[in-house]
């Protein structure tokens, strides 16, 4: 028997596996949308003790006065918002202080000259935390825009000292281009369902960096903010260490924006595999394993292994409307429109998926605002040169 024929329908069979595990999933992260909305939409939010917004800025980023207005305007009796700057020339300085000036009852600007060595998010927020006066932390990206009761979303549950930390869903607005309507596939149609699959199934844990509230005390117990600096993901490691210290997380399916800002869509893949790194660096074996659930481009495979047979050609098709479909129910159990109308991209997305993975699996630096790092085997940052 030629080894073509031996050979050819071992790889037929391979293929199938993603599509089926794929296509499996996505029926799954619907009904994981389903459950974890609807239970909280049955939670009041009455706990309101003063918070911190802790707010490092970086240069800046695309419509950034409007998304930090979202925070100076919430609907909550008593909260700080810290600005914090690691340069004195930084160009957003002068907004900076204009919003102080607008807010000064809420707003309050910390800068420090600090250039990025490690974590230059952490590096930044060590500065904020200088002028921090509440308990409560709420540490938020600056790319993020929210609601008016997002402060009281993402408070309440601590009200149960048992729960160390709480996070909100965050997903891509305003996409303008192609580059950016990929990215809001990325998080909206590929991140966020994750995410609601994995706090159903409690499968692995997790934190989101870019909203996230926790108590001051829980963070100092765990080791601070300082010890955190040399993990590129280190939100992960924050949440990993409160759950190993017993404590639970919350995840409110309240969805905030992240304002993208991609000029092409060369800007947007080193980006795009940069945040792959970041996946991988927060659940190495998880992150390797989700290539066990990339349906479409495993059924393009099948379909080409096949001759695009008419099987080929129908499991291609079945495989498409299953992980369409799904993913425009969880766009409509989260409202969110902008997520529908860019469906027609998914496909395209899913391949460069596969082709992101396959680079952060090798890749082993990144860049940070124009600083060139080195990732270690174990999630860690050291410097380019070093």
């Amino acid at each position: 028997m030629p080894l073509t024929d031996i050979l050819l329908p071992l790889l037929q069979g391979i293929s199938l596996i993603p599509v089926a595990g794929g296509s499996v999933f996505s029926v799954l992260c619907v009904v994981a949308a389903i459950s974890v909305v609807a239970r909280s939409r049955r939670e009041s939010h009455h706990y309101t003790p003063p918070v911190s917004v802790l707010k490092p800025i970086y240069g800046i980023d695309r419509e950034l006065e409007e998304n930090l207005r979202s925070f100076c305007e919430q609907d909550y009796p008593d909260f700080q918002i810290v600005f914090s700057l690691q340069r004195e020339n930084d160009p957003a300085r002068p907004m900076l202080e204009a919003l102080c000036e607008d807010y000064p009852d809420r707003a309050t600007l910390v800068i420090k000259n600090s250039e990025p060595v490690l974590n230059g998010k952490i590096q930044n927020m060590l500065i904020g935390l200088e002028a921090v006066r509440h308990e409560i932390l709420v540490i938020s990206d600056s790319d993020t825009r929210v609601p008016r009761d997002y402060l009281r979303t993402i408070v309440s549950p601590l009200a149960d000292p048992d729960v160390g930390y709480v996070c909100t869903l965050y997903r891509i607005a305003s996409a303008r281009n192609v580059a950016e309507k990929l990215e809001l596939l990325t998080m909206n149609v590929d991140f966020e369902p994750s995410l609601l699959f994995t706090y159903w199934t409690n499968a692995a844990i997790f934190c989101l960096g870019a909203s996230t509230a926790v108590r001051r005390a829980d963070l100092e117990a765990i080791g601070g903010m300082a010890s955190l600096a040399d993990y590129l993901v280190e939100d992960q490691e924050m949440g990993r260490r409160l759950v190993v210290a017993g404590k639970k997380m919350v995840l409110e399916p309240m969805t905030i924006d992240m304002i993208p800002d991609y000029a092409s869509v060369r800007a947007w893949w080193k980006h795009v595999v940069y945040w792959d790194q970041n996946t991988r660096a927060a659940n190495p074996s998880g992150f390797t394993a989700t290539v066990l659930i990339r349906a479409v481009p495993f059924a393009l495979i099948f379909a080409a292994l096949t001759g695009f047979s008419g099987l080929g050609w129908s499991v291609l098709g079945l495989t498409l409307g299953i992980r369409i479909g799904g993913a425009a129910a969880i766009a409509a159990i989260l409202m969110d429109a902008e997520a529908l109308k860019a469906l027609w991209l998914l496909p395209f997305r899913d391949l460069i998926g596969l082709a992101s993975w396959g680079a952060a699996l090798r890749g082993r630096s990144f860049t940070w605002r124009g600083h060139e790092f080195r990732l270690t085997r174990e999630g860690r940052i050291v410097p380019r040169e070093s």
